[in-house]
């Protein structure tokens, strides 16, 4: 869902069509489920603060907002302690470094 929010969103405003045609889509996507539209704005909210595409973050969030997530139910990211104040998980690779033989 948090794709279809960022594929929407737009470097600059939304006309009214292109607004219309998001809401449908993540509408029907979170089929009535408004924490999990909140759970995307927050998580993304965390996770761009501070980077070149947090405006585009921002239009998206804007577009769970009106798609049903409740302003409550979205703390506002921050690094430190967005997603709801969780720590975020780093994914690392489960295979050990290669380690070349010295000669």
């Amino acid at each position: 869902m948090s794709g279809t929010a960022r594929y929407h969103a737009r470097w600059r405003e939304l006309t009214a069509d292109e607004e219309a045609a998001a809401l449908a889509v993540m509408h029907e996507m979170a089929a009535g489920r408004a924490d999990l539209l909140a759970e995307v704005a927050d998580v993304a909210l965390g996770f761009y603060e501070g980077e070149l595409e947090e405006p585009l973050t921002h239009q998206a969030t804007g577009l769970c907002r009106k798609a049903g997530a409740g302003e409550e139910a979205i703390p506002g990211g921050s690094r430190r302690g967005g997603a709801g104040g969780r720590t975020p998980v780093v994914c690392r690779s489960v295979r050990p470094a290669r380690r070349h033989p010295r000669p």
